[in-house]
């Protein structure tokens, strides 16, 4: 059922793991209607222009760097309790905000601080879905999470918790890791560790759902060859019995058949 968006609310809007096209009906819609809204460093700059008349306010986090704020100079992250309270002030001047989220909301994007804060203020939200990365790098490679008869199970991981410790277990057929594009050597270890056999197929994708999309196709062994190829660049690895190609299907032109640094070291006298 979809209700009004009412002065005074917060909506949390996904919006979509890379182009404005990605984003839902609803969505859209909702950020149409906004007076405020609050946009994290991955949403599409395209998405400004569904909603031209509402004040637009970067809040963005990017890992452990931070981003690059304009007004402020420099490079930094939002502090979360500086969102929460924001959120509680606009919407408490009567405002309709939009909380506007890269992906999907409830997907490692701190959800249930910001609920928390309104809900501890009275105050009324409601959150849209949206398409989370893995099941954008799923679909433009054309490796589906789930295979008839032999994946009946995925798991969504974050690589790095927030302390800042790289983590890696076997939790199910398929296992999708967020934020592991900086650290793909010592996460191949983790794997091993945690049972993954080294000839296991793994899946790299960076930019996931953005035109300048890259793929590449590694096994557990060989995952860290993906490092210089992926650099920089928001990164979900794939791994298990979804990150495998279709037994008869050819692989979109956005893969990239091995990683520089392989072709590098085939290159080396």
């Amino acid at each position: 059922m979809t209700h009004a968006f009412a002065p005074g609310s917060v909506v949390f809007v996904g919006a979509g793991p890379g182009e404005a096209d990605l984003i839902t009906l609803r969505g859209a819609e909702r950020l149409r209607a906004a007076d405020v809204v609050r946009f994290d460093a991955l949403a599409d700059p395209a998405l400004r222009a569904l909603a031209p008349n509402a004040r637009w306010i970067d809040v963005g986090k990017r890992g452990f760097v931070g981003v690059a704020h304009a007004a402020r100079g420099g490079r930094e992250n939002t502090a979360q309790e500086t969102i929460d309270a924001l959120l509680v002030k606009h919407a408490a001047e009567g405002k309709r905000v939009v909380r506007l989220k890269g992906g999907d909301p409830s997907i490692f994007g701190r959800l249930e601080e910001e609920l928390a804060a309104l809900a501890a203020a009275g105050i009324e939200c409601e959150v849209v879905p949206g398409v989370t990365a893995a099941l954008a790098a799923a679909a433009s490679t054309r490796r589906p999470l789930t295979r008839r008869g032999g994946g009946r199970s995925v798991a969504l991981t974050t690589a790095v918790s927030h302390d800042g410790k790289l983590g890696a277990g076997r939790h199910a057929d398929t296992e999708v890791f967020y934020m592991a594009g900086k650290q793909l050597a010592a996460l191949a270890r983790k794997l091993v560790d945690a049972g993954w056999p080294t000839s296991t197929p793994a899946l790299v994708v960076s930019r996931a759902g953005w035109r300048d999309e890259l793929a590449s196709e590694h096994t557990v062994a060989t995952l860290a060859d993906a490092t210089l190829l992926h650099s920089g660049r928001p990164t979900v690895v794939t791994v298990g019995v979804g990150a495998g190609p279709i037994a008869s299907g050819g692989r979109p032109a956005r893969f990239v058949a091995e990683s520089v640094a392989a072709e590098e070291a085939r290159a080396a006298p």
